[in-house]
């Protein structure tokens, strides 16, 4: 249990400060930024979440994805090694993977 709890702190912090350094974003938000991607993650993998992110021009995109088994569709692999920067998901509406990128996180609706 500390083990798990040390590894999250970890990833949270590594997170946080790559936001910092690649983003310009102060600690605090790059540690709110963090912290409301882990929980983005727990959630996706349990039901289908509603969340908001920036889009690359600029404008806020509300979306609905899952990582849930029984309601993704079939994936297919790229062959490409998976980026450290990007949430992948299943986006419910389109019914296709998506990405975002961690940084551009705004938002989780309960």
């Amino acid at each position: 249990m500390a083990a798990e709890k040390r590894n999250l702190l970890k990833e949270i912090m590594s997170l946080a400060w790559s936001f910092v350094r690649k983003n310009g974003y102060s600690m605090s938000e790059a540690l709110k930024v963090a912290w409301a991607n882990i929980k983005l993650r727990a959630l996706l993998q349990k039901k289908v979440v509603e969340f908001y992110f920036k889009k690359t021009d600029g404008t806020l995109r509300q979306a609905f994805g899952t990582l849930k088994e029984g309601l993704i569709g079939e994936t297919k692999g790229t062959g490409r090694k998976p980026n450290e920067n990007l949430q992948v998901y299943w986006d419910t509406e389109k019914e296709e993977d998506r990405c975002i990128k961690k940084c551009n996180l705004v938002r989780i609706s309960k």
